[in-house]
């Protein structure tokens, strides 16, 4: 968390602050979350420069720059990005505080601190090995039924463990494959290359329906999650089993069970998504 969608919907919400503005100084109270360059270097080449546009790459917000430099971002567990207009006050917390020429500001603050932030040339950001091996993502042109079969028939993991790797997919969290899950009927410890034909095209639709889902309600707020305006998100209200342990499943009733698949808490309907024997 944050996940595909929560990460698109930031970068909805900040492109009309951001694009186009030149940045006058960067604030850095943690240099730790600065990976690349020094922190020093980060600060002295930021600026002066213009924001040219906003992207997102899975869970990556890159922000392209004059000159050829690119800023990314990685929000990975508890990292937030917010627009401040010059009027409001700073925040305290802030960890990295990028301050435009007009006197607005974007904040990056991070509870758990697990965040990072590069700063490349738009030819180097293979340095960066997590968004280098990044899969197709879901609702894309090369995120197809064919692709995703291929790769499974290659993987004897669990379906869980296997979704979860960016390497496949990039941008799927721990919320959106039970969630893809769930809605396919599929079990989480199902192995990855037992799918039928008919269960990988049902998971197919399945995954890229709950992205689009999620993005269209600007997220999933669990905890801390809000866009770079201060917007919670509502997909959490439309979730069928995540953080509903002990719930009713909304197709059949059952209680929702949790359990821990490859590390993670994961949720399940136990009489739509069958254990396999």
């Amino acid at each position: 968390m944050p996940e595909l969608p929560e990460v698109e919907t930031i970068c909805r919400s900040l492109r009309c602050h951001v694009e186009g503005k030149v940045i006058r100084d960067v604030e850095i109270h943690l240099p730790r979350l600065i990976k690349w360059p020094s922190p020093e270097d980060f600060r002295a080449i930021l600026v002066d420069r213009r924001i040219r546009v906003l992207q997102r790459r899975a869970k990556y917000m890159l922000f392209y720059l004059t000159d050829g430099w690119v800023l990314v971002i990685h929000l990975r567990m508890t990292g937030r990005l917010y627009f401040r207009s010059g009027d409001t006050p700073a925040d305290i917390a802030a960890k990295v505080v990028f301050h435009f020429n007009d006197g607005d500001a974007l904040e990056y603050s991070d509870a758990r601190t697990l965040g990072t932030l590069y700063l490349l040339r738009h030819n180097e950001l293979e340095r960066i090995y997590g968004l280098a091996t990044l899969g197709p993502e879901p609702l894309s042109e090369q995120f197809t039924v064919g692709y995703l079969k291929d790769e499974l028939a290659k993987r004897k993991g669990k379906l869980k463990m296997v979704l979860l790797d960016q390497r496949l997919i990039g941008g799927l969290g721990n919320i959106y494959v039970d969630e893809s899950l769930a809605r396919a009927g599929l079990h989480p410890e199902r192995k990855a290359n037992a799918l039928s034909d008919e269960e990988i095209a049902r998971l197919h639709a399945s995954i890229n329906a709950v992205i689009e889902k999620g993005i269209g309600s600007g997220g999933t707020t669990l905890r801390d999650y809000r866009d770079g305006e201060g917007n919670m998100g509502s997909f959490q209200e439309e979730l069928c089993v995540y953080g509903r342990e002990g719930e009713a499943c909304p197709v059949c009733g059952s209680a929702i069970v949790k359990t821990t698949v490859a590390g993670r808490g994961t949720h399940y309907c136990p009489h739509c998504q069958r254990k396999p024997s």
